[in-house]
C-alpha cells in the first residue's frame, strides 16, 4: 500500500470510551469475554466445517469462510480496544492506515460474501434440480475469492485517498478505532473528494448487495410457499432465517454508519454502531446462523463428548 503522509502528526491518540465514569475493569473485562467468545465460537465452526468431508458442500463452506473473516476482523479490531481501556490509547499514523484498512477490506468482502449466501440459497431452493451442476464446490470458491479481492480493492482505494490528507491540528480521534470518519474530521485539508467518494462506494456496494439479497428472498419465500410438506418449508426457511437475522443486522448497523453526506457525526453515535457491527455481529454469528444448524450442532455435541 503507498503511503503519501502530508502530515504534521505522526501517530494519534484513540479515545475509545470516555463516559465510562471508572468502569474502564467492568468494559474491559466484558469485551475480553466477548472476545474469547467471538474466537473460539467462529474457529470451532470453522473447524467443524473443515475436518467433516460431509459438510463440504457450499451451504457450510461459506458459513466457514464467514467464520473464517470474522476471526480476522474481531482480532483487527478488539485487541486494540482493550489495550485502549489499559489507557494505550496510541497509534502511529500508519497503523491508523493500516487498521482502516483492513477494518473496510473485510467489512466489504462480508457483503459480498453475504450477498454470495443469499444467491446459493436461491439456486438450492429455487433451482433444485440445476443447483449440483451450478454451485459446485469450484463455484463456492470462486465466489469467496472474488468477494476477498474485490473487498480489499475497494479498501485501497478509500486508503490511498485518506493517505493524501494533512493532519496538523489535533491528533485525538473521536472513536474507539481507526475509521474514515473520525479520521477526516481531525484532517486540515479539503476532504469533500473522500467524503463523495466514500459515499459514493458505500452506498452503491451495501444498496445494490442488499437490493440483490431481497430480491433472492422475495423469490425464495415465493417458492417456499408452494412447497406442499409443511416439514419442507420449515426445512427451507431455518436454511434461511438465520442469515436473513444476520443479514440484517449486519447491514442496518453498517448502513447508518457509513452511507452520509457529511463527515460530522455524533462521536456517541458512531461508537454505538460501531461496537454492533464490529463486535456484536461477529459475536452473534456463531449462534444465530451457525450454531443453529442442526447438523453443525450435532457435531458440536459429540465434539464435547469426546473432549469430556
Amino acid at each position: 500500500m503507498t503511503i503519501s503522509n502530508h502530515s504534521d502528526v505522526t501517530q494519534f491518540i484513540i479515545i475509545g470510551f470516555p463516559d465510562l465514569n471508572g468502569a474502564h475493569g467492568l468494559l474491559f473485562g466484558l469485551l475480553s469475554i466477548i472476545y474469547i467468545f467471538t474466537l473460539s465460537g467462529n474457529a470451532t465452526v470453522f473447524t467443524l466445517i473443515c475436518t467433516h468431508p460431509r459438510l463440504h458442500i457450499p451451504l457450510y463452506l461459506f458459513v466457514a469462510i464467514l467464520s473464517f473473516l470474522e476471526i480476522w476482523y474481531t482480532n483487527i479490531i478488539i485487541p486494540k480496544m482493550l489495550t485502549n481501556l489499559l489507557d494505550d490509547k496510541m497509534i502511529l499514523y500508519t497503523g491508523c492506515l493500516l487498521q482502516i484498512y483492513f477494518v473496510h477490506g473485510l467489512g466489504i468482502t462480508e457483503t459480498f460474501l453475504l450477498t454470495a449466501m443469499a444467491f446459493d440459497r436461491y439456486m438450492a431452493i429455487c433451482n433444485p434440480l440445476r443447483y449440483p451442476s451450478i454451485m459446485t464446490i469450484a463455484c463456492c470458491f470462486q465466489l469467496a475469492a472474488c468477494c476477498w479481492v474485490v473487498g480489499f480493492l475497494v479498501s485501497l482505494t478509500q486508503v490511498i485517498l485518506l493517505s493524501h490528507l494533512s493532519f496538523c491540528g489535533s491528533n485525538k480521534i473521536d472513536h474507539i478505532f481507526c475509521d474514515s470518519t473520525p479520521l477526516m474530521n481531525l484532517a486540515c485539508s479539503d476532504t469533500s473528494l473522500n467524503v463523495t467518494v466514500d459515499f459514493t462506494i458505500n452506498s452503491f456496494i451495501l444498496f445494490s448487495s442488499f437490493t440483490c439479497i431481497i430480491l433472492s428472498y422475495i423469490k425464495i419465500i415465493s417458492a417456499v410457499f408452494k412447497i406442499k410438506s409443511i416439514e419442507g418449508r420449515k426445512k427451507a426457511f431455518s436454511t434461511c432465517g438465520t442469515h436473513l437475522t444476520v443479514v440484517l443486522l449486519f447491514f442496518g448497523s453498517v448502513g447508518f454508519m457509513y452511507i452520509r453526506l457529511t463527515k460530522n457525526n455524533s462521536g456517541n453515535y458512531d461508537r454505538a454502531m460501531a461496537v454492533i457491527y464490529s463486535v456484536l455481529t461477529p459475536m452473534c454469528n456463531p449462534v444465530i446462523y451457525s450454531l443453529r444448524n442442526r447438523e453443525i450442532r450435532e457435531l458440536f455435541r459429540k465434539m464435547l463428548t469426546v473432549s469430556l
